[in-house]
């Protein structure tokens, strides 16, 4: 493609506006849009996906390629000129969550939009950067789930449990106060530009079963400006909050660890963990948020004492809480030591059984070939988030629940294909399923 953009002098600019940001803590930057230009949009086209569901609009990224110059050159045009760029409505679907029982809405907004969100986004997130905090861990550059699990394995350990605070916010993404997001936001950025492109985007209609409605409140959860105006209000409402007003007051030592708006705080004391449980829903409250009575509670995560104990007491038993799709709890280590333990909750495991066995139901007619082919991909997949130090037991039960059900729907191609176990056997022996593999170990540097 002729003109094509560099992603080093991108990042350049960047570099720039991140070094202008630190230059200037608790100052609002008032000119940045000026950074985003025609390359600028370029690289923001090359890093957006090009295989997502599309918009409102039903365009796809092939379609939109198609002029891509012209395409981008006229979004630039519309953004900077103001009124000129409307925000289109975000088409919303339900995906399954948790145990299947509940829904998950998720906006999709259309591919040009998410092309100049991507755009946003590379000019915000350095300024934000500099302010955010090392307990947060969602959706930030050089940081992820894995990040934020070895930190809490960390201070869990290091504090030999202690209390842990396990709290659900309910329907967080569609309960942000924009009046109050808008305030923090301009704190830091006051570019008319961006701010006036992200009030759109909050105001843009929603899109469900044909009729198109305006929220009140609520971020374009599914967009990609969605995950930083989420750290954006959780910063204030959570992390600062928690270090600049709870630590002090505290006697014994407590952590916090966020993932977007998932986020565990453990706490070396029951009386201090037992205060802040009095006062969180309080404080979220304050800005429009819930926490879930049901699913916050407080969990006694204390290193067990001694040896083994007598069949039927739980006298001192640990319990065991969750945060990104593993449950956490302690075990004796090899060397008989006691030290915490993750491995894949029982909700996740569940999830992707039931759609690995959706898969197998409707491609049961393929090539056993294709089939292991496939089945192949989703294992290693698997592997590559849960397969974490001391899961390797739940990851190779998930390949022996593979392959039962893969049986189940193989039996099912026709009256005549029953296949017992032995047959299935031989079958797995001509196509063995991948190993179980340790992706995130700590002996790994």
């Amino acid at each position: 493609m002729a003109g094509t953009p560099s992603p080093k002098t991108v990042s350049t600019k960047r570099e720039r506006i991140a070094q202008l940001a630190k230059q200037m803590p608790g100052e609002a930057l008032t000119s940045l849009s000026h950074h985003i230009d025609i390359e600028w949009l370029k690289e923001a086209y090359r890093r957006t996906r090009k295989d997502g569901a599309v918009g409102v609009d039903g365009q796809t990224a092939e379609e939109y390629a198609a002029n891509l110059e012209d395409n981008l050159q006229s979004l630039l045009d519309r953004a900077k000129s103001g009124d000129h760029y409307r925000a289109p409505a975000v088409r919303r679907v339900h995906i399954p969550k948790g145990d299947g029982s509940e829904t998950r809405p998720i906006g999709i907004p259309t591919f040009e939009d998410k092309v100049l969100q991507r755009a946003a986004v590379m000019a915000l997130e350095p300024v934000f950067e500099q302010d955010f905090l090392d307990c947060s861990y969602g959706f930030r550059p050089r940081r992820g789930a894995h990040d934020a699990l070895d930190a809490l394995w960390k201070h869990t350990m290091a504090m030999g449990g202690g209390w842990v605070l396990e709290a659900d916010v309910e329907g967080f993404f569609d309960a942000v106060d924009h009046s109050l997001l808008r305030e923090m936001f301009c704190r830091r950025v006051r570019d008319g530009v961006l701010v006036r492109l992200i009030g759109k985007w909050l105001k843009a209609g929603v899109l469900e079963e044909g009729c198109v409605y305006h929220p009140e409140s609520g971020t374009p959860q599914g967009g990609v400006i969605s995950p930083l105006l989420a750290n954006i209000y959780l910063h204030e409402v959570l992390d600062v909050w928690f270090e600049q007003q709870v630590l002090p007051r505290l006697r014994g030592r407590a952590h916090l660890v966020r993932y977007a708006d998932d986020f565990v705080l453990v706490f070396e004391t029951k009386a201090e963990a037992s205060r802040v449980l009095d006062v969180l829903p309080k404080r979220f409250g304050k800005y429009g948020l819930r926490l879930h009575p049901e699913k916050t509670r407080l969990v006694r995560f204390t290193k067990p004492r001694g040896g083994p104990r007598p069949p039927g007491s739980d006298r001192d038993h640990p319990g065991s809480f969750e945060l990104l799709g593993f449950r956490h709890f302690w075990g004796r280590s090899r060397k008989g030591k006691w030290v915490v333990k993750r491995k894949t909750a029982s909700s996740r495991v569940s999830r992707t059984m039931r759609r690995i066995s959706s898969w197998c139901r409707v491609n049961r007619h393929l090539p056993i070939a294709d089939q292991h082919r496939m089945l192949s991909a989703k294992l290693r997949g698997h592997d590559a988030y849960y397969g974490i130090t001391g899961n390797y037991r739940m990851l190779s039960l998930l390949r022996y629940q593979v392959a039962r059900v893969w049986r189940k729907w193989l039996s099912r191609r026709s009256r005549k294909a029953m296949l017992d176990w032995v047959r299935m056997h031989a079958l797995l022996r001509r196509h063995p399923l991948p190993p179980a593999r340790v992706v995130h170990s700590v002996l790994r540097t």
